[in-house]
């Protein structure tokens, strides 16, 4: 897995809402990217609803809050309409970006994400990296944390 203090990998995904994503395009802003195994299961749907809860928040620090799966983009889009989530899912169908982040594992039904999170500062380097959490959910809280010393 890459760790804190080495370049975040750029990489461009669709988004659930039809969008496309380049990482590199949020340069100047902290990223908060997320990976999650699996979208519509109970732990993906509790950690994903807290990072919708905690939005603003992050928002308030000029963070940007992604989530990244291998599901599709019909999946993803549904799973977001489900939980009326305001920030992108983004597929990653083939894994080539949980690949690039060393978090890409094989699992029931196919590969799967691990529940990661990595915190990107404006200048594209991995500042903190967050993992093996539970329950999943205190991901969001952690990550929230984490941006705040970055903008302390």
């Amino acid at each position: 897995m890459i760790q804190a203090g080495l370049e975040a990998p750029d990489f461009e995904l669709p988004a659930h809402d039809g969008s496309t994503v380049r990482l590199s395009s949020l340069r100047g802003r902290v990223v908060v990217l997320y990976f999650y195994p699996r979208a519509m299961t109970p732990g993906c749907t509790r950690e994903t609803a807290r990072f919708n809860e905690l939005l603003g928040e992050f928002e308030k620090l000029g963070a940007a809050v992604l989530g990244v799966s291998t599901d599709p983009v019909d999946r993803n889009a549904r799973f977001a309409s489900k939980l009326g989530v305001k920030f992108k899912l983004l597929s990653d169908v083939n894994g080539e970006v949980a690949g690039k982040y060393g978090v890409l594992r094989e699992g029931r039904g196919g590969v799967r994400a691990e529940r990661v999170t990595f915190i990107i500062d404006g200048n594209g380097v991995i500042r903190e990296v967050i993992r093996g959490v539970r329950p999943a959910e205190k991901h969001a809280d952690l990550a929230l944390e984490a941006v705040k010393k970055l903008a302390g």
